[in-house]
């Protein structure tokens, strides 16, 4: 299924990862986004180059390179060294391609998947990471980056509007540029029975020019586990809002694997805002296989009539859903695999392959 390998050029180390996973899944009839002829396409790989001494004085490179099926995502990374007790500092230049699924995707099969609406985004951010020293409990890490955000159709040209004619970009150009300051914090306390773990992600658009976006974006995540027995159950809700100046692809996308399981990417909702809570109990079957029982709702609280355009409303999306299911959890030496069987509202039933961390 895939093949790692690690070279030492002098001090620097280069690890290169290819998966060929995607001839896996299509032999168990998993839905595609669209057709290609390329052969790059049936691969999945990752490049990974470090240098821990670039100029001499402990600087570092890292310049990371992530192909997915139909995305891609490269990653230069500068840091000097610093005391740990003094804030960490990071220069990131990263230029990211994916399908815009989770708003512009079009909902089939009783909106178990999702095909593509012909939308891709092509993201180039630079900018600058500073990583708080972290105490027992608290992590924050603040971040100010240049973004330009452009759409393009599936033959990588540009685009201004749907399918429907309605505009992709807040400017109506085939572009938006932005100044992002971003605070993340999290808060996390685990025993040998429970662990709770709390995140706040707030973005703030600066307007710099007159025809940059200025908003402000909120995000958190609140996850429990707790022990019962040799069982486990992990609970999470997650919620978010979004004001001021918006484009339609940065709605928050419910519905796919990762928020309510048995609907595809985004086909309950987009919207200025969102709430999705997760349930799972997991079980032991024997050593490596464990068995679970999971239930998902998500919601948009009522706000996909406030995104531009308002996509969910003329692709249909219910705008609330529920998922439930069970699934079994393989771990082996070489990674780990999940299948999950869920079922959605409108009774259609779905099956989510999994594999991690595989060597």
């Amino acid at each position: 299924m895939g093949a790692q390998n690690s070279v030492h050029a002098g001090k620097a180390k280069i690890d290169a990862n290819v998966d060929f996973t995607h001839k896996l899944c299509a032999t168990l009839r998993l839905p595609s986004l669209r057709s290609t002829g390329s052969p790059l396409s049936l691969i999945i790989g990752s490049l990974c180059i470090k240098h821990p001494n670039l100029f001499g004085g402990s600087e570092k490179l890292d310049v990371s390179w992530d192909k997915g099926l139909y995305d891609s995502n490269v990653i230069i990374a500068f840091r000097r060294p610093r005391p740990e007790w003094l804030s960490q500092k990071c220069f990131v230049i990263q230029h990211s391609f994916s399908p815009e699924i989770g708003v512009h995707g079009i909902p089939i099969d009783n909106f178990s998947r999702s095909g593509s609406g012909g939308v891709n985004l092509s993201r180039i951010s630079v900018g600058l990471d500073r990583n708080e020293p972290a105490t027992s409990d608290w992590s924050s890490t603040t971040s100010i980056k240049f973004e330009h955000v452009q759409i393009v159709n599936d033959s990588w040209r540009s685009i201004t509007r749907d399918i429907d004619g309605f505009p992709l970009t807040r400017s109506g150009s085939p572009h938006d540029n932005m100044v992002v300051l971003k605070q993340e914090s999290q808060y996390a306390k685990a025993n040998d029975h429970s662990f709770y773990q709390f995140r706040m992600q707030i973005e703030q658009g600066i307007p710099i020019l007159s025809k940059w976006l200025i908003f402000n974006k909120f995000k958190f995540i609140a996850t429990k586990g707790v022990k019962l027995g040799p069982s486990f159950l992990l609970a999470s809700l997650t919620g978010g809002s979004i004001v001021g100046d918006m484009a339609p692809y940065q709605a928050f996308a419910i519905g796919g694997l990762g928020s309510v399981r048995g609907y595809g990417e985004g086909a309950v909702g987009s919207g200025r805002s969102c709430l999705v809570a997760n349930s799972e109990l997991t079980f032991p079957l024997n050593k490596m296989l464990d068995g679970a029982f999971f239930l998902d709702f998500g919601t948009d609280l009522r706000s996909a009539c406030l995104v531009p355009g308002n996509p969910a409303m003329r692709q249909g999306k219910p705008g609330s859903g529920v998922g439930l299911g069970y699934g079994l959890r393989f771990k082996s030496p070489i990674g780990h695999f999940m299948v999950n069987h869920a079922i959605n509202d409108f009774q259609q039933r779905t099956v989510y392959f999994g594999i991690n961390n595989l060597i």
